[in-house]
């Protein structure tokens, strides 16, 4: 019987449009020590969430759910969000990863 090739790993590309993305603050100088976190998630009705989870460090943290109608529209949110974190900033986690 013919072997089948293994799919490539899910990590060997690229995301294009990812839908988790973990970003952090330091500054120690200044005691600043936080994070952001964005996922989407499908949610039960077709549509999307965009989770979103904040706070500092090793710390209990906020979290809000937005609920968009679609997977791209609620990727967009999330683009949208990290443009301004970043403005302030926020930079991607490289300890956590994407």
């Amino acid at each position: 019987m013919p072997r089948r090739s293994k799919p490539a790993p899910q990590d060997a590309q690229i995301e294009m449009f990812p839908a988790r993305l973990r970003l952090v603050r330091e500054a120690a100088e200044e005691n600043v020590h936080r994070y952001y976190a964005l996922e989407v998630q499908p949610d039960l009705f077709g549509g999307a969430s965009l989770v979103r989870a904040w706070g500092r460090i090793g710390l209990s943290r906020t979290t809000r759910i937005e609920l968009h109608a679609d997977e791209g529209q609620a990727i967009d949110a999330l683009r949208d969000w990290e443009t301004a974190k970043r403005k302030r900033g926020y930079a991607t986690d490289t300890n956590h990863g994407r």
